[in-house]
C-alpha cells in the first residue's frame, strides 16, 4: 500500500508504469514468503514445542532468560516477527491451560519480544531492513554480501544480546 501511495503521489498513476515500483521489492518479498512458509511448517509440526516445554519445565525465575535465548537463536535464522508470533501463541496456550499465571505470561511476553529483536541482529535474516538492503540493487554496487553483513553486525549482536539478557534476568 505504501509503495502504491508513494508512486501515485509522485504522479505515476498508469497501471503499466505502477508495476515498476514493485520490481525492487520482489526479492525481499519472496524471501519473506519463504521465511513465513518455513516458520509455518515448523509451527504446524510443533517443532518449537520441545524447546518451549523444556523451558516451561524450568523454575519460573529462569524462564524469561531462557525464552530470551531460545527465541533469539531461532530469530537469527528466520524472520523475527514470525518466530515471535509462534512463541507467543505457544506461551498463550500454556496460559490458557493453566501451566503459567498471567503475571508469568506478561514476563515471558517481554522476554520473547526482546529475545526476538536483539539477538536477531546477528544475521540479515533476523532484521527486515538488513535483508531488504541485501536483496536490493544497491548490494552489488557497495559489495555487500551476506557474510559481510554478518561480520559487520557481530559486535552489535554481542553487545545487544548481553545487555538485553542481563536486563531480562534482573528486571523481570
Amino acid at each position: 500500500m505504501v509503495i502504491v501511495l508513494l508512486t501515485a503521489f509522485n504522479g505515476i498513476v498508469e497501471e503499466h508504469k505502477l508495476g515498476h515500483a514493485f520490481e525492487e521489492a520482489l526479492p525481499f518479498t519472496a524471501l519473506l514468503v519463504v521465511f513465513f512458509a518455513i516458520v509455518a511448517v515448523i509451527h504446524e509440526q510443533h517443532l518449537f514445542s520441545p524447546v518451549i516445554n523444556a523451558v516451561l519445565a524450568m523454575e519460573s525465575s529462569v524462564r524469561p532468560g531462557m525464552f530470551f535465548l531460545a527465541n533469539g537463536v531461532l530469530s537469527m535464522i528466520s524472520d523475527n516477527v514470525f518466530v515471535a508470533t509462534v512463541y507467543i501463541s505457544e506461551v498463550k496456550t500454556a496460559l490458557d491451560n493453566g501451566v503459567i499465571t498471567r503475571a508469568e505470561f506478561d514476563q515471558l511476553a517481554v522476554a520473547i519480544n526482546t529475545g526476538t529483536n536483539l539477538p536477531s541482529v546477528a544475521t540479515p535474516n533476523g532484521q527486515a531492513a538488513f535483508l531488504f538492503l541485501l536483496t536490493s540493487a544497491l548490494a552489488p554496487l557497495i559489495r555487500l554480501s551476506y557474510g559481510r553483513m554478518v561480520i559487520m553486525a557481530l559486535p552489535y549482536t554481542v553487545v545487544l544480546t548481553v545487555v538485553g539478557l542481563i536486563a531480562v534476568i534482573y528486571t523481570l
